[in-house]
């Protein structure tokens, strides 16, 4: 093989020579080619998108993974989780069972009957200003201010005059004439207040008829001289046989829902 080599050496020198002046030719032969010119009608087609508020996709994208990291403090603050949970809480408490029904539980109900209890509120979010701004209609500033309306509407008719005035006094401004001019933050601060208390007064009115019970088998104990005999033992079994009966967690979990305004 080597030997061939050295023999037709000069053929080999001479057929690589006459493929590389072919290919020289053809290139010189071919037309040059017009550089890409930008299509005025795309461009003028995105500069009308932006002027009407549209967004790119990365932007919708963007800001709705921003918005699904910060969703469990909203659903804290600003919807009717609040209430629901801290009524529930006090249930279990009265029993004198804290670890029953389970924490997971409690929070998994209270999370379906908060959107229960939402649900024309994130209706109106949803049509209004979601769906415009994930089909890019909408700008990220606009969608803002229409996604928060309901959620704030919803928000003033829960609160009273007194908390929302109490919430301006701390932050030292003064208190707005009308109720579109509410601050988002002195309103969220006013709801919590006003969710707190609500929840409260529900839970003062559940803790009754538990303490009677308590208060019943206490004194029949200590009457019959079973001072050795812890009251909750005996308490515990009647506490939950008239909470069945009444039907207390449907009691309790409609007069929740239907507090709200």
């Amino acid at each position: 093989m080597t030997a061939f080599f050295v023999r037709h050496r000069r053929l080999l020198l001479l057929a690589l020579l006459m493929g590389v002046f072919a290919a020289a030719s053809a290139m010189a032969a071919a037309p040059p080619q017009a550089p890409a010119v930008p299509d005025p009608f795309v461009q003028q087609g995105a500069v009308l998108g932006a002027l009407k508020g549209g967004t790119s996709e990365s932007v919708r994208i963007a800001t709705v993974l921003t918005l699904l990291s910060i969703v469990p403090a909203l659903v804290i603050s600003m919807t009717a989780f609040i209430r629901i949970i801290i009524v529930l809480s006090m249930i279990r408490h009265a029993f004198g069972m804290p670890e029953t029904p389970p924490t997971p539980v409690l929070i998994s109900l209270g999370l379906l009957l908060t959107v229960f209890t939402m649900l024309p509120t994130l209706e109106k979010v949803n049509s209004e200003a979601y769906q415009p701004f994930m089909s890019g209609q909408m700008a990220l500033d606009v969608a803002l201010d229409k996604g928060s309306a309901p959620v704030k509407d919803f928000m003033l008719r829960q609160v009273r005059e007194d908390e929302l005035k109490l919430m301006y006094e701390i932050s030292g401004k003064p208190l707005p004439d009308e109720p579109a001019q509410v601050g988002m933050l002195q309103l969220t601060s006013a709801f919590i207040l006003n969710e707190l208390r609500v929840a409260f007064q529900i839970g003062f009115v559940i803790l009754l008829p538990f303490l009677l019970i308590d208060l019943v088998v206490s004194s029949v104990l200590l009457s019959l001289g079973m001072l050795m005999v812890p009251p909750a033992t005996i308490s515990l079994p009647l506490k939950v046989l008239m909470f069945v009966l009444v039907d207390g967690w449907s009691l309790i979990l409609q007069g929740v829902v239907l507090s709200f305004k």
